[in-house]
């Protein structure tokens, strides 16, 4: 069966570092200290794939858009060469000159060869894989970006592979699913405008692919009020410092304790005698260790939809801070209509930090109730 993989080489590079994206600001993440994410993210879905023994071949981009995470493996190939890929080097970090119209063209150049594109990125690759192949052959995502909003994405990068895997045997259903995309400059301004651009095809497997990202219910405000109300009153009777992490849910929080903070990014705040201090706004992964001395607490909700704590939108907590930061100390708010799956997903890229959630997570759930939710 012959397969597209098409790899977005800079995705995912400024979700660490609070860029919220890496659309157009690939120089100045860098600076910040950003590197390449997707890469080892590909590796890990190929290396899933191997222990399938799936008798696929793919199609792929030159260079950095696939060949050269193919070679690693022994998959048969073939590569779609349309161009030489250039590098640059921006402070000691190589950077592949690729760019929105090098996915759109292999896109189209496997429309017709093809039963499956997949791809490893964000919401941005989504949409240019989308505009140009529309409902005629399925697409699923490998994540790597930094948002991944749409419903075209597994959950991580070995689930990805055991889609693949399904899809090569004929057992995953194929369903119609939004491609989601927020405007990024928009984005880091701290404005949520947010729509669907496209429907796609992508292979489900039940529990492998997550939804496209959900909005709060109307009749659901008042509840969401009174929980947020109940939060921030606990959270200022207690000293300390807190991270308070992205989401309308959360900036509702940051609001009541009286801190100007991000709508789409993570704050660090300091409680003393009653009343909320804001040390850093938007902080970066590397902010947030600084901090980690103090005991931190970090309080999140679940992105609705997605069904994930950490691992979308909110990179910043990264492997490394929540190594650091004990299971009790990580405040969880939410609606009920978030958590009706009765699950929640972490996926940070690091096994050892994914498995330290693993069981179940209390989350508020009201002023006055916490429920056991279980963490995939």
């Amino acid at each position: 069966m012959k397969i597209g993989l098409i790899v977005n080489p800079i995705a995912g590079m400024g979700g660490r570092v609070a860029l919220k994206g890496t659309d157009g600001v690939v120089e100045e993440a860098i600076k910040r200290g950003a590197r390449p994410v997707t890469p080892e993210l590909a590796r890990l879905f190929l290396k899933e794939l191997e222990g399938y023994g799936v008798n696929v071949e793919f199609l792929t981009g030159p260079g950095p858009l696939g060949e050269d995470i193919l070679k690693e493996f022994h998959f048969p190939y073939h590569v779609l060469r349309h161009r030489d890929i250039k590098w640059r080097n921006i402070m000691g970090v190589k950077i592949p000159d690729t760019t929105a119209e090098d996915t759109k063209f292999l896109a189209k150049q496997m429309l017709d060869k093809v039963m499956l594109i997949v791809f490893a990125g964000g919401d941005g690759t989504a949409r240019d894989i989308a505009e140009v192949v529309g409902k005629k052959v399925p697409i699923l995502g490998i994540p790597t970006g930094v948002k991944m909003f749409s419903g075209v994405f597994a959950t991580s990068p070995e689930d990805a592979a055991k889609v693949l895997a399904e899809f090569t045997k004929g057992n995953a259903k194929i369903e119609e699913r939004a491609v989601m995309d927020l405007d990024e400059d928009s984005y880091r301004r701290d404005e949520l405008k947010a729509r669907k651009f496209y429907d796609v095809l992508t292979p489900i497997v039940e529990s492998l692919v997550q939804g496209s990202k959900e909005a709060v219910k109307i009749d659901e405000e008042e509840e969401l009020e009174a929980l947020t109300e109940a939060v921030a009153e606990d959270i200022l009777l207690e000293d300390g410092i807190y991270f308070l992490g992205a989401g309308s849910t959360i900036k509702r929080i940051k609001d009541k304790i009286g801190i100007q903070g991000t709508l789409l990014g993570v704050d660090v705040v300091e409680v003393k005698d009653g009343k909320a201090r804001l040390l850093v706004k938007d902080a970066s992964e590397s902010d947030l260790l600084k901090f980690l001395h103090k005991n931190p607490k970090i309080v999140v909700t679940v992105i609705g939809g997605l069904n994930f704590l950490f691992g979308r939108g909110n990179q910043q907590f990264s492997p490394e801070v929540l190594r650091k930061i004990p299971k009790e100390n990580i405040i969880v708010v939410a609606t009920q209509s978030k958590i009706r799956d009765g699950i929640v997903r972490v996926y940070t890229g690091d096994k050892n930090v994914d498995s330290k959630f693993k069981g179940y997570i209390k989350i508020r759930v009201s002023p006055w109730m916490e429920k056991l939710v279980k963490v995939i």
